[in-house]
């Protein structure tokens, strides 16, 4: 799906993308067509993408930490492989580290750490992904995505603006949720806004897209927020430099290139 916008991927409102059967209504796509256009509004735009992403972290005491960094990704297929690579530019205790991720729709995506103190490149295992991805309220999987293959989704409601799916672990034991609802902009198919209950049915994470704007023709989250109701820590991102289609290589998502960062990512 290369016409219509999606926006760039990463973090930004992640992991609320799903997969279905079954219709949705006599006159409406069937679930399936909303899971499947949603997945590729939110991970598949355009060929390739790059943007600078401004992370804030408050605790619940508002104590503020931040993360600047740039993103990288590149398609293989719509709605199949795709390639991350993020390159951290600032703070200094996270300086020139490199995450990346090889998404493998079906099966484990594969995800490299480049620690540059310790000159280390270590491999999270599939295990991990659920874990924070650095310090912040968004998890190691948002950066990609959930796959669409790991739920079973169900239409709960259909309002003027949105069609509301609560999607269901096939493997309960894999994840921390009971299950998750999501928000999808019925004009668009933009998912904006994520609630994850857990298996007593309490909600404790919420992600939201605060603010959409169009980029090269695609409707593209600019701005999200997590927030941890438990904890009572929110992360925010801001997305700036946006460009789409912009000719990456895919020598670029390779190890080498964990030590040795291209220029695409240091400006």
């Amino acid at each position: 799906m290369k016409t219509q916008g999606k926006m760039l991927g990463i973090l930004a409102v992640a992991t609320w993308i799903l997969w279905a059967a079954g219709p949705a209504g006599a006159a409406g796509p069937s679930v399936s067509e909303i899971v499947e256009k949603a997945n590729l509004m939110a991970y598949y735009q355009g060929r390739d993408g790059k943007a600078r992403v401004q992370m804030t972290i408050v605790d619940s005491q508002g104590r503020k930490r931040e993360r600047n960094f740039v993103i990288l990704r590149k398609d293989k297929e719509d709605g199949g492989d795709q390639y991350y690579y993020v390159y951290f530019h600032r703070p200094s205790d996270v300086r020139k580290m490199i995450f990346m991720v090889w998404k493998h729709p079906g099966k484990d995506d594969d995800r490299w750490l480049y620690l540059p103190a310790l000159d280390l490149v270590k491999r999270i295992a599939a295990t991990d992904k659920r874990s924070s991805f650095v310090g912040s309220d968004f998890l190691y999987e948002d950066v990609s995505g959930r796959s669409i293959t790991e739920d079973e989704h169900e239409l709960v409601e259909t309002t003027d603006r949105y069609y509301v799916l609560k999607n269901t672990p096939k493997d309960p034991a894999s994840v921390e949720f009971g299950y998750y609802k999501v928000w999808v902009d019925r004009a668009t198919f933009l998912p904006v806004r994520a609630e994850y209950y857990d298996r007593a049915g309490k909600k404790y994470r919420v992600i939201e897209a605060l603010e959409i704007r169009t980029i090269q023709g695609y409707p593209t989250v600019v701005k999200s927020r997590v927030s941890n109701l438990e904890t009572g820590s929110v992360t925010t991102l801001e997305f700036s430099e946006i460009k789409y289609d912009i000719g990456l290589s895919d020598r670029i998502f390779t190890e080498r290139y964990l030590r040795r960062p291209p220029r695409e990512a240091r400006r």
